[in-house]
């Protein structure tokens, strides 16, 4: 492989990556806890678009169990978002770790 071929493989795996970047960032998961009395949706760029809370969560005497919950549900949603990038990310990386990509 020349020089040339290699250049526009590099430029079209940036472009690839751009494309995953982007559709990474409109894609949302969803964490929950508590089997859904707390839910958050998220962006794949972790960007929480909105966190839901059934009306049996909110005890104005009982903060500490829904801020366990909402903790959970962000966490559960994290670990969705960073599982769905790492699939995507692989999948144009070939596997290749890319520092500071995903």
């Amino acid at each position: 492989m020349n020089q040339t071929q290699m250049l526009a493989q590099v430029r079209k795996m940036q472009a690839e990556m751009t494309k995953a970047q982007e559709e990474l960032a409109a894609t949302v998961v969803s964490g929950t806890a508590g089997g859904g009395l707390v839910t958050v949706e998220m962006t794949c760029d972790y960007r929480v678009k909105a966190v839901r809370l059934d009306k049996q969560t909110i005890d104005p005497d009982d903060s500490e169990t829904l801020e366990d919950l909402i903790t959970v549900a962000v966490n559960d949603a994290v670990a969705k978002a960073q599982e769905t990038s790492s699939k995507r990310m692989g999948a144009v990386t070939g596997g290749l770790r890319v520092p500071g990509m995903f």
